[in-house]
């Protein structure tokens, strides 16, 4: 499916001029010659970008692009303001009301094709942290809010450092910022501490493009958005650096008002992708993990031993011990679900702090702990067993000042070749309950002979 883009002009020249030269590159167009037509057709359609004049009567570029953006359903779009206005002011006002670019009439083919793309790439990002989370981000007006208010941290990349202080001084006031003259101070960068880089095309000691280059293939710093900044003379390189993956650009001399709406516009994008991250990441946690332990849970776990399974085919060992709590049932019955939830909180934390760190460590369900031991074949596997057995066994747990003595009870097996986790588990599954049969606080191994 190609990318969608929503042309707003309300000249019908302007219109169709566009819809000719991305529909030559490929691109689904549709059309709208007003503000107020645009606004219902975000609503009604996919649409994956908007190029939208700044002049129409009714409702102009400025005002739409502004509702657009205060409207959690439509912030993720991206907005190039393309206009006959050719003034710093205007450029300023339409970042401003929320417009990710600006590019006056004439404009190069080349160029505006080039910011296409890169915001189409960064629309692709969003898309799939959206399609993760549910859409249940976009429609809290509260994470909009909280995205306007925050401030960032800026490392710009300058090696004169009057060029420097022309970036950094507007800056002061509104961000944190860092100078570096080396870009090895900028490739070091990891994206939890850094919001922006700035980096500049006008040094004599490092190319500015070749350091984009490198920012954007490594993993670590590939989500950094990056300014870049030049000269007039530097028109053909910034069309350049927008196919390597850079965000903006900003030509010299500076005007302060136009950097800083620069520099809001790529810290909006880039904190609003953070929340969507944040948000799945927290969404996934809950889907994998067990709120009560904070162990993982039964999907946590099957996923996580899949590539254990496929190991044993090479000819590597592993086996599974099934951990269950003996009398469970009777502690909630006769001193409470409170007690029993501290138990099994207790009963976690002493698995994970005496088990390896390579071990997986779950909570498979109710009273049941599930462990993968890699590389552990079942005599191994049965030692580390009767270890944490005794250690919970042996050492009272205190539960609001009371010592209870609790015990486990638990079944080994070593995975066999061609066995899946249903199969090892229904083995030491069958060894816990003998080790239940047989009088609980115990480990039994799981059979060993292989079925004819």
């Amino acid at each position: 499916m190609s990318a969608r883009i929503l042309i707003v002009d309300d000249l019908a020249p302007n219109l169709h001029l566009l819809q000719v030269k991305l529909s030559a590159e490929y691109y689904d167009v549709l059309l709208a010659s007003s503000g107020v037509e645009a606004l219902e057709i975000v609503q009604e359609e996919r649409v994956d970008l908007i190029l939208m004049d700044a002049i129409m009567p009714e409702m102009d570029g400025f005002e739409t692009c502004q509702k657009l953006k205060n409207d959690p359903e439509t912030y993720h779009i991206p907005v190039i303001m393309v206009t006959a206005l050719d003034s710093t002011k205007d450029r300023i006002r339409g970042l401003e009301a929320g417009a990710d670019d600006f590019i006056t009439k004439p404009f190069d083919d080349f160029n505006l094709m080039a910011r296409v793309k890169s915001l189409l790439r960064l629309k692709m990002v969003t898309d799939q942290l959206l399609g993760h989370t549910g859409h249940t981000l976009a429609n809290s007006r509260t994470v909009v809010r909280e995205i306007e208010k925050r401030k960032g941290h800026i490392v710009v990349l300058e090696d004169h450092e009057k060029r420097a202080l022309q970036i950094a001084a507007p800056l002061q006031d509104i961000h944190r910022f860092t100078i570096v003259t080396n870009p090895a101070q900028v490739l070091n960068r990891r994206p939890g501490d850094t919001d922006l880089i700035i980096v500049s095309l006008s040094s004599d000691n490092f190319d500015g493009l070749r350091v984009c280059a490198s920012l954007k293939f490594d993993h670590d710093t590939r989500t950094i958005p990056i300014l870049l900044v030049g000269t007039p003379d530097d028109e053909n390189r910034f069309v350049r650096a927008y196919d390597l993956g850079i965000n903006d650009t900003l030509m010299r001399p500076i005007e302060k008002q136009e950097l800083i709406a620069r520099v809001n516009t790529q810290l909006k994008r880039k904190f609003y992708s953070d929340a969507l991250q944040e948000n799945f990441n927290q969404d996934l946690e809950m889907v994998v993990a067990d709120p009560l332990t904070g162990l993982g849970n039964r999907r946590y776990f099957d996923r996580s031993v899949s590539p254990l399974f496929d190991n044993v085919a090479r000819g590597e060992e592993f086996s599974i011990i099934v951990f269950d709590i003996d009398h469970f049932k009777r502690v909630n019955d006769i001193l409470g679900h409170d007690v029993g939830d501290d138990i099994l909180k207790e009963v976690a934390t002493r698995l994970v702090t005496h088990m390896r760190a390579i071990d997986i460590v779950s909570r498979y369900g109710g009273e049941e702990f599930m462990i993968a031991m890699p590389n552990t074949n079942q005599d191994d596997a049965l030692l580390a067993a009767d270890r944490i057995r005794s250690l919970i066994g042996g050492t009272p747990i205190f539960v609001s000042g009371q010592a209870l003595s609790v015990t486990v009870s638990a079944g080994v097996a070593q995975v066999r070749q061609g066995e899946k986790l249903r199969d090892v588990f229904k083995r030491a599954d069958s060894a816990l309950y003998v080790a239940k049969r047989e009088g609980r606080n115990k480990v039994v191994p799981a059979a060993t002979k292989k079925a004819a």
